[in-house]
């Protein structure tokens, strides 16, 4: 009797499986025969299921490795999805801050009668004796690198799309591996591609994406994700590995918020994008759409918004100085009506104190109490973590940070402070597109309204039409001004990166070469005071900013004017950080 999964059997049967495979071994020239072998194993290797009595010992074990935090879901929306279940295969992207993500989700539907999903994750995870057991509760390991494997590429194609046929339920990062910054990386799109062809290949069935934020009070393995930023080797993987992460866990660290997005079908958003786009770029619209809905899927942690206080002061604060500096963000956040995690009052000096002393537990920040009342700081060599834990909640502050910015401008440029604050805001945009999540340049105009609307809550008709005197007043009253806290950073790596670029001599680009330069000049810079913070010195924050150059030309040799265009975007990026600047001075002085 075969041991084959379900799909691997199907496949392994399927004649027009077959029939591509000998396609890709003519294409090769390879022997049919030999790539159909190859291509077996790769499915056994894939192959996945879930078995009742498997699955039952990976929950006890996922929930034991979970102990450090208690999860609490989104009851409303687990709810919702339940009718959906019955009609559509699910697709759960989530976001990726921890290696604890990949069992929250099978956790979560477990918990609330969700059929099973097959859960996508890194062949790196694929270690005696866990991944057998994995494997039979719905773990798919999938390898990373490749580009170089097409077999292994036309396998897996196949394999996911056996699965959307038979109606399964999947899980994966739409990040496709931990983020280092705490914010979501940029989207990756293979699985996501599969998963489009599978549908288009199958008229007849339709799936939902669901999007899923799983947002942490602290995590343990955030030190060293930072150090990884600031090029640490990463550990491996493996048996010494899982015991090392789970003896951590035994250490409570708070809660963890699991919360659905809205679902999107995926074959309706498909239709809608081609007609739209003529069919361009399909998949990549899909996944940053997905993200975006990641983003407004999560809440605001009580952790984020302390770790911005603390950061913002950069300083010892007492638990009034705290509250202070927490209660405009407070204000703000209520009124974009954005969700706090666990409905908490981010005003509550309990609440603020609590968070104040789980933060001094973990290291993150210490504290002092031999004088007339007690003080809280960022610890030695934690500003990073702090900064983690911050940027959970960026994505809220990125609209309303660009605003203040194209406000800048509009204070120091024409007479029609709309029209320069609107070119403003949409070259940010441009500038940043490869860190952060907009909606389109026609909604994201409307986001900067909104934005203005409330720094200065008057009428219609001042909204449509400013002077840079009003934008100066804007300013002058706006409170929480947050560029320099949430932009500086990316701004000021930007900077470097394009300012090295401008002084690389080479007629060949070497990325790896290219970016340890951009390490030891940023510990340079930091030392000089040229930084705002060290948490500028990031390869998480420089290969962004290389991908944008790339995307506008400037890596490779060729154009004549290809030196005085890498001046100008040096320019470009100095003139932005200097607007960050004059914000933050004002943030200095009291509001007007």
């Amino acid at each position: 009797m075969s041991s084959d999964t379900p799909e691997v059997a199907q496949l392994l049967a399927d004649d027009g499986f077959a029939g591509r495979l000998a396609e890709l071994a003519g294409s090769l020239g390879r022997d049919r025969g030999e790539v159909a072998a190859e291509a077996a194993g790769y499915l056994r290797e894939m192959g996945a299921m879930h078995s009742a009595r498997a699955m039952s010992t990976w929950s006890r074990f996922t929930t034991w490795m979970f102990r450090a935090h208690e999860l609490l879901v989104d009851e409303e929306a687990a709810r919702r999805l339940q009718g959906l279940d019955q009609k559509y295969s699910l697709l759960f992207l989530f976001s990726h801050r921890s290696y604890l993500d990949g069992a929250a989700v099978p956790v979560a539907l477990e918990r609330h009668g969700l059929s099973p999903a097959f859960t996508l994750g890194g062949a790196n995870l694929s270690f005696f004796p866990v991944n057998h057991l994995a494997r039979r509760s719905g773990i798919v390991y999938i390898r990373r690198a490749t580009q170089d494997q097409p077999v292994y590429r036309l396998t897996l194609r196949a394999y996911i799309g056996q699965l959307i046929r038979n109606r399964q339920n999947l899980s994966w990062s739409i990040e496709g591996g931990r983020t280092r910054t705490g914010k979501l990386r940029p989207p990756t799109y293979g699985i996501l591609r599969y998963v489009v062809d599978a549908i288009d290949a199958a008229p007849d069935t339709e799936a939902l994406i669901v999007p899923v934020s799983i947002v942490y009070e602290q995590l343990h393995e955030v030190g060293a994700m930072t150090a990884e930023a600031r090029g640490a080797r990463k550990r491996p993987e493996d048996v010494r590995w899982l015991v090392n992460f789970a003896r951590l866990q035994a250490n409570r660290l708070g809660r963890a918020y699991l919360d659905f997005g809205e679902p999107v079908p995926l074959r309706e958003r498909m239709a809608e994008l081609r007609d739209d786009q003529q069919g361009r770029h399909v998949v990549e619209r899909i996944a940053l759409d997905t993200s975006h809905c990641i983003n407004q899927a999560t809440p605001v942690t009580v952790t984020a918004v302390v770790c911005l206080a603390m950061l913002a002061a950069d300083r010892a604060l007492t638990l009034d100085g705290v509250l202070r500096t927490v209660a405009p963000m407070a204000t703000y956040i209520a009124s974009r009506r954005w969700p706090v995690a666990g409905a908490a009052d981010l005003t509550d000096r309990d609440t603020v104190r609590r968070t104040l002393q789980e933060l001094v537990a973990s290291g993150v920040l210490t504290s002092y109490d031999g004088g007339t009342e007690p003080v809280w700081v960022i610890g030695p060599g934690q500003h990073l973590v702090a900064a983690f834990y911050r940027n959970t909640a960026i994505h809220l502050l990125v609209d309303r940070a660009i605003g203040e910015l194209a406000l800048v401008a509009a204070a120091e440029g024409g007479p029609d402070g709309l029209t320069t604050a609107t070119e403003e805001a949409l070259r940010l945009r441009d500038l940043l597109k490869f860190d952060f999540f907009f909606a389109s340049r026609r909604n994201f105009a409307e986001q900067m309204a909104l934005e203005l609307a409330i720094i200065e809550p008057g009428d219609a008709d001042t909204l449509r039409e400013f002077t840079p005197d009003d934008a100066r007043q804007w300013l002058q009253h706006g409170r929480p001004l947050v560029a320099p806290l949430v932009l500086r950073p990316f701004l000021d790596a930007y900077h470097l990166v394009a300012d090295r670029l401008a002084a690389w001599e080479d007629e060949t680009f070497d990325e790896s070469r290219f970016l340890d330069e951009c390490l030891r000049v940023g510990r340079q810079w930091a030392l000089q005071g040229r930084l705002a913070s060290e948490e500028s010195v990031s390869l998480e924050l420089f290969k962004p900013a290389l991908q944008l150059a790339r995307h506008r030309g400037l890596l490779d040799a060729g154009p004549p004017d290809l030196r005085q265009r890498r001046s100008d975007f040096r320019d470009e990026l100095r003139e932005s950080v200097r607007r960050a600047t004059v914000v933050a001075e004002l943030v200095r002085q009291p509001p007007g």
